[in-house]
């Protein structure tokens, strides 16, 4: 370990520069990672706040919410089966304030459940946001395809859909505006599970939420560009170690020669690696974790600190692969062939 600490201390530079990248690098995937967390919870909090269990839509739906309808004979059937099961409808739609200002929202509607807001006909309950947006409690508010108006009765915290605010209305006014009679999906509570039922098709959470196009595709995009980072680590450390190892191949043989053993070789190369990259792990957590309390209230960002651990662990692990496979010639360094080519 000695000798790994006085290596660090004699090529500053090197070690700076790759503890740099790699600060850089694990800065940008934490950021990256928590942009995607608060995109996930601005496109579907609403579903993702349900408890664990289980989503059923119309079969032949093509696994479609908005194109699902719930035969009215099974929902009853499902909903007097299991006593915490809930049907509810989503619509993307628009209200317009005093100010004639149309605002986008997702029209949510749910049978008798402790899972939604329960509203009167004429009311409406809306997403915090909107009272950002200088919407308050006793407003009035209008839909072009609804004949009768709309009054704010409360607000609640984080519930989007679509990256547009929930807007919850009876299930009256909701079939005024959508000329619908059925609803669109079941949620039945994880632990109770009703089975196959026919003409339905189940879904767990995670499924459903991939049912949805733009989440979907979001998510996928923002994680695959966190895992092509990870790997890009892993590659800087392989490059970074490998032309070290070849700089070193004449001291390497040295060692060798006086009788140091080709794990003790790797040991210090290791010790390197670990040094630098919590340093630069540390630093690059602390600054995620500081950005993540000052970031804009309307900036869709969520970075746990138990996500940044995790990332963190497997840049290590990444980092640890990577300068191990550089590594590799050390193990076939002849001392005496080393000897004579001399440290480059």
């Amino acid at each position: 370990m000695n000798i790994a600490l006085k290596e660090i201390k004699k090529n500053k530079v090197r070690f700076l520069i790759l503890g740099s990248i790699i600060f850089l690098v694990s800065l940008l995937t934490f950021i990256i990672s928590g942009l995607a967390n608060g995109l996930s919870q601005d496109n579907a909090a609403l579903i993702k706040d349900l408890p664990d269990g289980q989503f059923y839509m119309e079969e032949d739906s093509d696994e479609t919410y908005n194109l699902s309808k719930i035969d009215s004979r099974i929902q009853e059937q499902m909903l007097e089966k299991q006593k915490d099961a809930v049907a509810f409808s989503i619509q993307m739609g628009f209200l317009n304030d005093l100010d004639e200002i149309q605002r986008s929202v997702a029209f949510v509607t749910s049978s008798d459940s402790k899972l939604f807001e329960q509203v009167e006909s004429g009311e409406i309950v809306l997403d915090r946001s909107l009272e950002d947006e200088g919407i308050k409690i006793g407003d009035t508010l209008t839909n072009d395809q609804f004949n009768g108006k709309f009054v704010v009765t409360g607000f609640v915290d984080q519930k989007k859909f679509s990256h547009a605010p929930v807007a919850y209305i009876s299930l009256e006014d909701y079939k005024e505006i959508y000329r619908v009679k059925e609803m669109q999906l079941i949620f039945v509570p994880s632990d109770n599970s009703t089975g196959k039922m026919t003409d339905l098709q189940s879904f767990s959470k995670d499924q459903f939420l991939n049912t949805i196009p733009s989440y979907n595709a979001e998510q996928k995009s923002l994680n695959m560009i966190v895992w092509f980072l990870v790997v890009i680590s892993g590659m800087l450390f392989a490059i970074f170690f490998y032309m070290m190892n070849v700089q070193k191949i004449g001291l390497y043989g040295i060692l060798k020669a006086i009788g140091v053993k080709t794990t003790t070789l790797f040991k210090m190369m290791w010790t390197q690696m670990l040094f630098i990259s919590l340093i630069a792990l540390g630093l690059s957590v602390a600054v995620s974790q500081f950005f993540n309390m000052i970031a804009p209230k309307g900036m869709p960002f969520s970075l746990s600190l138990e996500l940044t651990v995790q990332l963190s662990i497997v840049f290590l692990l990444v980092g640890f692969f990577g300068a191990t496979l550089s590594g590799i010639q050390i193990k076939k360094v002849e001392p005496l062939q080393a000897i004579q080519q001399g440290e480059v």
